[in-house]
């Protein structure tokens, strides 16, 4: 791709096609067409992980994918909206068949479900949390246990659960109707909707007045792979300069031009090189220029607004530079 270039539109839609591909292969083979899809999302992980597709192509296919996966999120609950009446009545069928005449006996599966989920994940995660050092002497334990009951409510979406639920198939091999097909779809959906309802309420009361532990971990892995690419740009860059100088005439501006990228770099490296306070005042200092990078970000696009509004500049040239600022916010405000 990077020597004969490639065609954005036809990636994004392979990416696209791929797991649908997987996935109908798989079923036409009678295998399972979720884990064939599943399979395939890690083997596209893996590919992405080489580096072969282009910059605009990773960024045009990321947008791409955060649209779809929006999108099939909405579309599994509106399915699930859709049946939903028709589901609760043939679950209130089958609660009946099993000697319970009050349909009062749903909520109370749901209840025992959810408040198994709940525990499970509760003790999980207080395990975990004993196990390693994170959080060992930073917490009270009354904050401790807030922000182990946090941690087990949060993340809920479901869409996942209710997709393999979904799955379910409507008859057996002999024709017969999946048994409790509609119970198992009630439960699951109820069960979603609730971890979803219970964490948007007690999310923000159980995090009130708790600051996140500073992940050193993650920092010094941050740290080690900001100073292996900068040692690989600094010799990339060497090698680029004696390539493009050599037998030129004007070989002193190639030579102030490299010296001036490379500068950007060891100035990473000694910055990254020095002891953890130092490092400390140095992503403070960072910090600092991100928040004002963005305020002269924001004000160049909207000068170049106001210049495409009073006919200034034409539209692709406008449309060019705000994609240009655009993307460097992005950048800034990871």
């Amino acid at each position: 791709a990077k020597r004969f270039g490639e065609e954005t539109g036809t990636q994004i839609l392979i990416s696209l096609l791929i797991p649908f591909g997987a996935y109908i292969v798989a079923e036409h083979l009678h295998c399972s067409g979720i884990m064939a899809a599943v399979a395939a999302g890690v083997s596209m992980s893996y590919a992405e992980s080489t580096g072969q597709a282009l910059a605009t192509t990773r960024v045009r296919r990321n947008a791409v994918w955060d649209t779809v996966h929006f999108s099939i999120n909405g579309v599994i609950f509106v399915l699930l909206g859709e049946q939903l009446p028709g589901i609760v009545e043939e679950a209130a069928h089958i609660v009946r068949e099993t000697g319970h005449h009050n349909e009062w006996w749903l909520a109370l599966y749901v209840a025992a479900i959810m408040l198994g989920v709940i525990l499970m994940r509760f003790i999980w995660v207080m395990i975990s949390f004993r196990l390693t050092l994170f959080l060992k002497k930073e917490y009270s334990k009354k904050q401790m246990f807030r922000l182990t009951a946090a941690t087990s409510l949060a993340g809920v979406k479901g869409a996942i659960t209710l997709a393999g639920i979904l799955t379910l198939p409507l008859a057996l091999a002999d024709g017969t109707p999946f048994p409790a097909r509609d119970l198992a779809i009630f439960l699951a959906a109820c069960v979603i909707i609730l971890s979803i309802l219970i964490a948007s309420f007690a999310l923000p009361r159980l995090l009130a007045g708790i600051e996140l532990p500073h992940e050193s971990a993650h920092d010094a892995e941050e740290d080690m792979a900001r100073i292996s690419a900068a040692h690989a740009a600094i010799k990339a860059l060497e090698q680029a300069y004696h390539d493009m100088a050599e037998g030129r005439s004007d070989a002193d501006i190639y030579g102030e031009v490299s010296g001036r990228v490379m500068e950007i770099y060891r100035h990473r490296l000694d910055c990254q090189l020095q002891d953890s306070e130092a490092r400390e005042e140095f992503r403070k200092l960072e910090d600092i220029e991100k928040r004002l990078r963005l305020v002269a970000l924001n004000a160049e696009r909207d000068e170049i607004f106001r210049l495409n509004r009073t006919r200034k500049i034409e539209d692709d040239i406008m449309r060019r530079l705000v994609r240009e600022i655009d993307l460097l916010e992005a950048q800034y405000s990871t």
